[in-house]
């Protein structure tokens, strides 16, 4: 949950780290990836619905408009005393396309995205329900921004390609 004054960005960020570091705790000599998304429409975080009434209402309000979807990531190096953390954030913009009830009944019937911040899915059936995404890191929408992954890891001094 948000701490008072806490944007969406900051939330996640905060969470990202706290998973991290709960890991990282039991994991000593590890380099430790922790991750959050919190999706935000017109200034409200949306959470993950847990019905399929509340995912058809969140996807009903999503409908023609604009969610920002905060992506953060924390890499807790434990190989050192004491352990580093390494943040780093991705705002994803999407823009829905309108969506009829039956439209949006259909995608919930076949992807059941209960358990998903804005009730859908990207790497699946959900990319229909777009127009448009803008984004620097186009894996961020999915959970794990694998750009500013590989760059924390090299600052970590692994050597990738």
């Amino acid at each position: 949950a948000a701490l008072p004054g806490e944007a969406p960005a900051q939330v996640a960020l905060r969470l990202a780290e706290a998973k991290a570091r709960a890991v990282a705790a039991n994991h000593p000599g590890a380099l430790v990836i922790g991750s959050d998304q919190l999706a935000e429409l017109d200034g409200r975080t949306l959470g993950k619905p847990g019905s399929v009434t509340a995912a058809r209402a969140q996807l009903g309000a999503c409908s023609g408009k604009v969610v920002n979807f905060h992506t953060a990531l924390c890499v807790v190096d434990t190989r050192v005393a004491p352990p580093v953390a390494r943040l780093a954030g991705d705002c994803t913009r999407v823009v829905f396309r309108a969506l009829d009830a039956e439209a949006i009944a259909r995608y919930v019937q076949a992807e059941q995205p209960l358990d998903c911040a804005g009730s859908f899915k990207a790497e699946g059936l959900g990319i229909a329900l777009f127009e448009r995404i803008d984004s620097e890191d186009p894996t961020a929408l999915v959970g794990l921004p694998l750009i500013a992954l590989a760059r924390l890891l090299r600052e970590c001094g692994l050597r990738l390609p």
